[in-house]
């Protein structure tokens, strides 16, 4: 697991490339640009080779998720079809620039709107922008929507209802979007808490933020009732499209009755995603709030596409140009390969495989929430840490057995929390594997947790001191 540094390899005289002889005079420009050279960056000098082998080491130190199972719930990081990246680098494509003129990129901009009308099928909305450029960048673009809109209509609304259980951003794009945040708690059995959301709204409640089915992988069973209580004190209803894995083909926010959404097309249409970017977060939005998109809204008139820019009550740009072209290109893809059906399958799939680890997992590991869960679940670490192994130990411990760990302490809700959401793009071997990993590990808590509490024992790098890399990063070698 180990790889020397590049310089390591260093040798005087080696080089990565070669040229051919000169069929010119030869002409020396060190008088020239003796103002721009140094000679103290002790560059190495190696062959092709050594640079190849190196950072094909160093690759291989990673884990990705072409490398194995990543159960992140809430996080989809499923497969990405290779087909995918073909087409998105494919040079007509990838050689586009934003400044060239519409009537130059009207085969691009066509995809780009088939990809808006197959997001606003899929989620019963509307209109939609491509511009967000994460699922967090549309959570803040949907609720600078619904200040602009009750901005318009002379209401001052001041609070976004967000329950216990939702994604951590919910609440952070509320404040930066400027409203005060009141959380609700879920009931006991994990779903918003009716009564708690009727004492929450008033004339002040801009919108609820709300994820369906939820972080526990639950389906919100009173949704209607739900948006009916904040439709009736005048609110908006928004929904964090981060769990769209789990719904589609079988319902839409839209017929929900929500407001406004945003997709996750890193998550829900397989595109790359992790450390950070890229990504791409569309909102959507019913007809009624069309006009407080992001400008420019790509249009199209007879056979031609183009962008919108004359939007007066717009809330403005939200990305540079048209948003993250590249990973829109990919979802396109994606959503054009497997079609509607292929897309409900995808659903099946994510909460077959789900519910067969929850299974399988639920008599070791304590499964707070009985009931039925979709595309993901979350277990407790709680008997474990009895026996002197906590959740973090766990994770840590699956490195060992090269697997990647769960989403782990969240959702909050629930102590020692083991979230798990495996996609529908692994297979019955791989999730078996997974199973017998964590009941290894658990069983091994129970013989002899000092192996567990001090993993993991084969990575390159052990323990971390978390808080300090966090807070004190050290950003070279």
């Amino acid at each position: 697991m180990e790889e020397k540094l590049i310089k390591d390899y260093s040798s005087p005289g080696r080089r990565a490339y070669s040229l051919p002889p000169l069929e010119v005079t030869e002409s020396s420009l060190e008088n020239d640009i003796k103002d721009y050279l140094r000679d103290d960056l002790d560059l190495p000098e190696v062959s092709e080779v050594d640079v190849v082998r190196h950072y094909t080491a160093l690759s291989e130190m990673n884990y990705g998720v072409d490398s194995g199972i990543y159960p992140l719930g809430s996080c989809t990081m499923k497969y990405n079809p290779k087909r995918n990246e073909r087409i998105a680098r494919m040079t007509k494509l990838s050689y586009l620039h934003p400044y060239q003129e519409v009537e130059d990129v009207q085969g691009s901009l066509e995809i780009l709107y088939q990809l808006k009308l197959d997001l606003a099928e899929i989620s019963g909305m509307d209109e939609i922008t491509l511009q967000p450029a994460s699922g967090a960048h549309g959570e803040f673009t949907s609720l600078m929507i619904v200040k602009k809109y009750f901005e318009d209509r002379d209401e001052e609304r001041t609070k976004v209802i967000v329950p216990d259980s939702a994604h951590g951003t919910n609440p952070a794009s509320a404040i930066m979007a400027g409203y005060d945040v009141i959380e609700i708690a879920s009931n006991e059995q994990g779903m918003v808490d009716l009564q708690e959301l009727k004492e929450a709204v008033g004339e002040d409640t801009a919108a609820l933020m709300l994820t369906n089915p939820n972080t526990l992988g639950i389906f919100e069973e009173d949704i209607l009732e739900i948006t009916k209580i904040v439709h009736d004190a005048g609110g908006l209803i928004y929904y964090d499209g981060a769990n769209m894995n789990a719904i589609m083909g079988y319902a839409k926010p839209g017929e929900m009755d929500f407001d406004l959404m945003h997709f996750n097309l890193h998550k829900t249409f397989s595109t790359p995603h992790g450390g950070g970017g890229p990504g791409s977060g569309p909102v959507g939005v019913k007809d009624f709030l069309a006009p407080y998109l992001p400008k420019p809204v790509l249009k199209k008139e007879a056979d031609s596409y183009f962008w919108d820019y004359k939007r007066d009550k717009s809330i403005g740009k939200v990305h540079s140009f048209y948003g993250n072209y590249g990973v829109m290109l990919r979802a396109w893809a994606y959503i054009k390969t497997v079609g509607g059906k292929g897309l409900k399958k995808t659903t099946e799939n994510a909460v077959l495989n789900a519910n067969y680890l929850k299974a399988r997992l639920k008599d070791k590991y304590e499964l707070p929430y009985a009931e039925d869960s979709l595309h993901e679940f979350v277990l407790s670490g709680s008997k474990q840490k009895e026996k002197g192994a906590s959740t973090l130990h766990i994770a840590k411990r699956l490195l060992d057995y090269d697997q990647y760990a769960p989403t782990i302490y969240f959702p909050l809700v629930v102590k020692e929390a083991i979230m798990i959401e495996p996609t529908e793009t692994e297979n019955i071997d791989t999730l078996d594997r997974f199973v017998e990993t964590m009941l290894t590990i658990s069983r091994e808590i129970k013989e002899n947790p000092e192996l567990v509490i001090n993993a993991p024992h084969s990575t390159a790098v052990r323990r971390l001191d978390e808080t300090k890399a966090a807070r004190k990063p050290d950003l070279h070698w």
